[in-house]
């Protein structure tokens, strides 16, 4: 199987034709300055020379912006500086994101040209009166013409989707991975809302007309929806924001981030407890009070068993005074696992 490999390469706020309320790309990414062609050859130089797989499947990435939204020269221009190292065979394949009212079958067949494989929509919110309070600039309607026209020219389709939003109840965040599982996106990408600073969402949260969801709030919002998504076969790939400098601990002295659910393994506070929900839910069902249990699984889920600084197996104890021991076993399929009871009390 073959190792993938991203070369994310950054175009901050670029063809967005609006301020989202949420929305500072310069500072999500740590950059400002206008990406060149010089710009995207040199990043891909630097990344290929660190790679060091021989069987891998490499993916030259344009992040935030609206890449479609650009003027049609320039991205002409990001794209043909990838094309030789798509030739010379490496790199793979190119994948970019962008909002769903700026994707058309001319856009769609300019993409295909400069083989571009996977497009991830925008999509944030399926509710038109939360994306109208946010000023996204488009409905949902666009992100069901454009999904649609998306895979039907044979792309692979991906959403990202944002929890938190204002107005933003967790029904209507469990509503949007609804109504986007209708679209049959291949991927997706789960963002809890954080409040950047120099937004319009900074100054609402500064005046007290927004309240950002609390870590715990925003993991119980995200586990309905990765829940829903995994019982679809769609593919979560991020949950959170990337762990940068610029995108890290509120208090930390440089931070972007003023206030919300920030943390630096929000995914695997996430993972986790959807395990320990499971694992609660077997023991529960065991015709016995049980006083000490153990936990078997592939070795790819131990750390999410046992939760983020031993968090899981500190709560069984706490809450259900069940001891648990972990014992890995290679057999047992990722996902899975087996429960045998130790020990019970009389």
């Amino acid at each position: 199987m073959k190792k993938e490999y991203i070369i994310p390469i950054f175009v901050p706020h670029l063809g967005c034709p609006n301020n989202c309320t949420f929305c500072n790309q310069k500072r999500i990414s740590g950059q400002t300055k206008m990406v060149t062609a010089k710009d995207v050859k040199d990043t891909i130089e630097y990344y290929l020379k660190n790679f060091r797989d021989d069987n891998k499947y490499v993916e030259v990435a344009f992040f935030g912006g609206s890449f479609t939204a650009i003027e049609k020269e320039k991205q002409i221009e990001l794209l043909e500086a990838a094309q030789e190292y798509i030739e010379s065979k490496q790199v793979n394949s190119i994948r970019i994101s962008t909002r769903p009212d700026c994707i058309d079958k001319e856009i769609l067949k300019r993409m295909k040209k400069y083989h571009v494989k996977t497009i991830e929509l925008g999509v944030q919110s399926t509710n038109n009166y939360i994306l109208q309070k946010c000023k996204r600039g488009h409905t949902f309607e666009d992100t069901k013409n454009a999904s649609k026209l998306i895979r039907r020219h044979g792309f692979i389709l991906g959403h990202q989707m944002m929890v938190g939003l204002p107005e933003s109840t967790k029904q209507d965040d469990i509503n949007t991975a609804k109504e986007l599982i209708k679209l049959k996106p291949k991927i997706v990408r789960i963002y809890p809302v954080l409040v950047i600073k120099d937004t319009e969402l900074a100054d609402e949260y500064e005046k007290g007309e927004y309240v950002p969801l609390t870590v715990g709030q925003a993991v119980e919002r995200c586990k309905a929806a990765v829940d829903l998504f995994n019982r679809n076969k769609i593919k979560v790939i991020r949950i959170g924001l990337q762990n940068t400098e610029e995108i890290t601990d509120p208090n930390t002295k440089n931070s972007s981030v003023l206030a919300g659910p920030f943390h630096p393994a929000f995914r695997q506070l996430v993972e986790s407890s959807m395990w320990y929900d499971s694992i609660v839910g077997k023991i529960k069902k065991i015709n016995a009070k049980v006083k000490k249990v153990k936990i078997i699984a592939n070795e790819a889920n131990i750390n999410n068993i046992i939760g983020h600084k031993k968090e899981n197996i500190e709560k069984l104890k706490d809450t259900y005074d069940v001891e648990v021991i972990i014992e890995r076993k290679d057999k047992i399929k990722p996902g899975n696992f087996e429960l045998e009871i130790i020990e019970s009390y009389e």
